[in-house]
């Protein structure tokens, strides 16, 4: 069985979540369900991390010969894999909702999706988008641009090697 038990005595939420249409899809069919919904993560982080990793280091100075703008039109791939990842991953919690909850890797894993996602909204919402958007290639960003570009390339760095250590640091099954 990829489940395991229901904990003796689950939090009101988890009873909510275990009394789900989805959790209970997922216990029937986890089999072949769970495999499929972690390689699609898995892609969506890749569309993800690619085209937001890549715009970001261009802001850094990596990459002068190509300008920002160029590569910016590819972010709503990145998009379309973030919204990939949370899908799945609510699937993902859903599924396992104590062994995610109470998961100081998966806690530390939601700070940092927060984190970047406060720091592309701010990135958008100061001067510092429209001065690296204007770049013509060869052009550097402003300090605060690399800035933010070097939190948001941290943030999805530590996103990345903390969904990787939730199945090394699995909670106690009794909490």
């Amino acid at each position: 069985m990829l489940f395991s038990p229901e904990p003796v005595n689950p939090e009101p939420w988890e009873q909510w979540i275990r009394a789900s249409g989805l959790h209970h899809f997922i216990s029937a069919n986890g089999q072949w369900l769970w495999p499929w919904l972690q390689s699609i993560h898995y892609l969506g982080f890749s569309l993800l991390l690619g085209t937001v990793g890549l715009f970001d280091l261009r802001v850094l100075g990596i990459a002068r010969q190509i300008a920002p703008a160029k590569l910016h039109r590819l972010i709503p791939f990145g998009v379309a894999g973030l919204t990939v990842n949370l899908l799945t991953g609510i699937v993902f919690f859903f599924g396992f909702p104590e062994q995610y909850f109470y998961n100081p890797s998966f806690q530390l894993l939601v700070t940092f999706v927060l984190i970047a996602l406060a720091n592309v909204a701010l990135f958008y919402a100061t001067p510092a988008f429209a001065t690296v958007k204007r770049l013509e290639p060869g052009g550097d960003a402003p300090f605060p641009a690399k800035l933010m570009a070097g939190a948001s390339l941290s943030c999805w760095m530590a996103v990345l090697v903390c969904g990787r250590l939730i199945t090394f640091f699995r909670p106690p099954f009794f909490h």
